[in-house]
């Protein structure tokens, strides 16, 4: 059985520095904002994987829909001796392509979190000896540096991820994944498609509250890291759609006027009643404005695949 390799980047105090700086930028400007990744603690991720399962939330299902069908195509098309996954998680929806790559050499997931790396690493290794796996515990929005394993590379961004990033992040982003790839690699990006209003906020407000639940998780995760008095009890969830930037914001809107404590940031936070707190943007995109952000990073897409009810893409582009 092959050792598994972990590569830390990211120093161990990282996480930590990243919520005080987020907390304290996104919470003193107007309006105020939290960045989406600090839903993902342990309770936080629970929600998500409840979420994913709620008949409203259709991503992960058309998602999966295409990866099942399409992973030979995938792998033909790639012709990848290495999968790099960013965001890899529970590197889940990977075992679709490993199973489509049977020659393939490498597998590099890039995680903020070594025990979700080490699990999911532990267990493809259990089930597929002689691959090599080379985990990097890196911020892949934060420059990213790969192991050098053999090519053609295929790096994977899935689940919309990609929807969660500003404009002007999504480029940057685009443009530090193409300084990764040489001749012959290859991007495989998940985007979430523009459709009907109604589906959309149906998806980020389920009936059953559990998005509500995983929205307010973000407090209770700076009450816990920060010692704040947030009391998610004192706001709503609000999911609303964007039909000028085709995006959806899901908000925190604050029941009453209300002062907030972090003692750790020496910060106090007034609420007035109503005001909101933005905690994510989920964009939905359209094939020709993908292929517009992906030319203008240096990529050109060459692959376009759509689940059988065209709610969600899966693309493949090339370095130009």
């Amino acid at each position: 059985m092959s050792p598994i390799q972990l590569t830390r980047t990211l120093p161990a105090d990282a996480t930590d520095a990243a919520l005080r700086a987020d907390v304290l930028h996104g919470l003193a400007r107007h309006p105020k904002t939290l960045p989406p990744k600090w839903f993902y603690d342990a309770r936080g991720s629970e929600l998500f994987e409840e979420i994913t399962r709620l008949p409203e939330y259709y991503p992960t299902r058309a998602e999966r829909e295409i990866l099942v069908a399409r992973a030979s195509g995938i792998a033909a098309a790639s012709g990848a001796q290495t999968l790099v996954e960013l965001g890899s998680g529970s590197s889940e929806k990977t075992r679709y392509l490993l199973d489509a790559l049977p020659a393939l050499h490498s597998y590099v997931p890039v995680d903020v979190s070594e025990s979700a790396l080490r699990g999911a690493a532990e267990t493809l290794l259990a089930e597929r000896p002689d691959l090599s796996i080379h985990a990097l515990i890196a911020d892949f929005t934060d420059g990213l540096t790969l192991p050098d394993t053999p090519g053609p590379r295929l790096v994977a961004f899935l689940g919309g991820t990609i929807g969660n990033l500003l404009p002007d992040e999504r480029a940057v982003f685009l443009k530090s994944v193409r300084s990764l790839l040489s001749p012959g690699d290859a991007l495989l990006l998940g985007t979430d498609l523009v459709k009907d209003e109604e589906t959309l906020v149906a998806a980020y407000d389920d009936a059953a509250g559990v998005t509500a639940a995983f929205n307010k998780n973000v407090l209770t995760v700076v009450d816990r890291e920060l010692g704040a008095d947030f009391d998610p009890a004192d706001f709503d969830h609000v999911a609303l759609w964007d039909p000028k930037r085709e995006w959806i914001e899901m908000r925190l809107r604050a029941r009453r006027a209300l002062t907030v404590k972090i003692p750790e940031l020496d910060l106090v936070v007034p609420f007035t009643a109503g005001e909101e707190l933005r905690t994510e943007i989920s964009a939905k995109f359209r094939k020709e404005g993908i292929r517009g952000e992906l030319a203008s990073a240096g990529l050109t897409l060459t692959q376009w695949w759509t689940d059988s009810a065209d709610r969600f893409a899966v693309s493949l582009a090339t370095a130009v």
